[in-house]
């Protein structure tokens, strides 16, 4: 599977990016600024997703379904036998088939993957490009590429988004490999009621688990 890391980057800085108008094409511009206004009145919010990664060339159709709760810098991930936690300073990946818990400390600097820098690299290093508008998931959807300037695995970003709610739909990831990873959205529930103890791992409750501390 792409890096986990990168999955909870790419969805997390989906309701953080803000449109730089003097990148990108107009139509895509204003749809994007609109979208920001939406997401940014967000609180926190939690998806239910399909992650789908294809190569045709080597054979590979895989899916498995996750669910993805975020507030500011906190997530908590769960996807194929695995669940990853962070306060924003510590990451937790807790691994059921191994009894084991692995503790590592959030990257900090430039080349770090978080919703931050990876909303500031947006604006300096991605442009913007509308698609097309098209009929899918039983909705009319905006189609936007977010292609990379340079120093990326991955050529480009594909955002499907709602015309109507301005939500997103799916996100496809491009990989200069000839892999796409995509991340289909089947419900999306912002601004809800959260237990902060979501967003950290309880050892009481896994008693046997070994505690992997990697810092």
């Amino acid at each position: 599977m792409k890096s986990i890391s990168l999955i909870i980057a790419i969805a997390m800085s989906v309701s953080l990016i803000a449109q730089n108008n003097e990148k990108g094409d107009k139509k895509s511009n204003e749809i994007m600024d609109k979208f920001t206004v939406k997401t940014e009145s967000y609180n926190n919010f939690m998806a239910e997703f399909t992650y789908k990664m294809e190569n045709e060339e080597a054979g590979i159709d895989e899916s498995k379904v996750g669910e993805l709760t975020v507030e500011g810098n906190k997530y908590n991930l769960k996807i194929a036998g695995q669940e990853v936690i962070s306060d924003g300073e510590t990451i937790w990946t807790y691994i059921e088939d191994a009894e084991e818990v692995q503790v590592n400390d959030v990257e900090e600097g430039e080349d770090a993957i978080t919703p931050n820098n990876l909303l500031t690299a947006y604006n300096k290093d991605y442009k913007s490009n509308f698609v097309k508008e098209a009929f899918v998931y039983g909705t009319s959807a905006y189609i936007i590429d977010l292609k990379p300037s340079e120093g990326k695995s991955f050529s480009k970003v594909r955002l499907t988004i709602d015309k109507e709610e301005l939500q997103i739909l799916e996100i496809t990831i491009f990989d200069k490999n000839g892999s796409t990873y995509s991340y289909i959205i089947s419900k999306f529930d912002p601004n809800i009621e959260i237990d902060e103890g979501l967003f950290s791992f309880d050892s009481n409750k896994f008693p046997d688990v070994d505690v992997v501390d990697m810092r």
